[in-house]
């Protein structure tokens, strides 16, 4: 099973979206947006690519935040994955320890808000973040993320 995992696009529009990542996510088994779209219309627009799922984040507003949930848990190819973009604000230090803190017994967690790439187990859960798909700030490149679920559970970080 292949995820396609994007986070603070910071846009309204599946077609404000670089081309390549579009093409990518249609081939995906399910897409996750975790937070940060800033209108209705991406929402809609990755529902039409296929089976989506997705968060709200701290700049997205009433429209997304009445279609989509704070935190999200979803099961896929038997592994269970929390989803999160912190609205809470907070310090970037403590950005894992608040976003843990909503989770039990989740192989990965994907979360957004930071805009930087995170591919890394600790406890034994898969931290993703895929970083902006936008290369909106301070991100320094456009990344989206892809999790590879099989008899293992893999990450990968795609440069745009």
């Amino acid at each position: 099973m292949k995820i396609g995992v994007l986070s603070d696009t910071h846009t309204d529009s599946l077609e404000r979206l670089p081309k390549k990542l579009v093409d990518d996510l249609s081939g995906m088994d399910l897409v996750v947006h975790a937070g940060d779209f800033t209108g209705k219309s991406l929402v809609d627009g990755l529902r039409q690519l296929g089976l989506f799922r997705g968060v709200y984040g701290n700049i997205d507003g009433p429209d997304v935040r009445r279609e989509l949930p704070d935190v999200e848990t979803i099961e896929a190819g038997g592994v269970k994955i929390g989803v999160n973009h912190p609205s809470e604000g907070g310090a970037p230090s403590t950005l894992e320890a608040r976003i843990g803190a909503k989770f039990t017994g989740v192989q990965v967690i994907i979360h957004g808000h930071s805009h930087q790439t995170k591919n890394i187990v600790k406890n034994g859960i898969l931290w993703f973040n895929p970083g902006s798909a936008t290369g909106t700030f301070p991100a320094r490149e456009m990344t989206y993320g892809v999790l590879h679920i099989g008899k293992e559970v893999r990450g990968e970080i795609i440069k745009l």
